[in-house]
C-alpha cells in the first residue's frame, strides 16, 4: 500500500470504496482455510462484487478500472487471474 510520503495524489474515494468491499469480501469467505494462505478472488468475481454493490452501482469498466488502479497501487497483486490483497489484515 502506498506510504504517506507518496507524491502521487491519493486514491478517489470510490476507488479505496471498492477495496473495502473487495477486501472485506476475501477475509468474510472460507475463513477456515484462509489462516495460512493469502486471501483472493478471481477477477471476475470481484468484478461481479462491485457491479452488484448498493454503495458504487458501477458499470462493467468502472468496476475493472477501479481493480486496476488498486493493483498499480500495491492494494492487491494478480496472478493467473486472481487478485490477491497485499498485505491481509491479519498480517500487518
Amino acid at each position: 500500500m502506498p506510504s504517506t510520503g507518496d507524491p502521487r495524489p491519493p486514491l478517489p474515494e470510490w476507488i479505496t470504496d471498492a477495496y473495502a468491499i473487495l477486501s472485506d469480501y476475501t477475509t468474510d469467505t472460507d475463513s477456515e482455510k484462509r489462516e495460512y494462505t493469502v486471501p483472493s478472488i478471481e477477477r471476475e468475481r470481484a468484478i461481479e462484487i462491485l457491479r452488484s454493490a448498493d454503495e458504487l452501482a458501477l458499470e462493467p469498466e468502472d468496476a475493472d478500472h477501479a481493480i486496476t488502479r488498486l493493483i498499480e497501487r500495491g492494494y492487491f497483486y494478480e496472478v493467473d487471474n486472481e487478485l490477491r490483497v497485499t498485505l491481509p489484515s491479519g498480517m500487518q
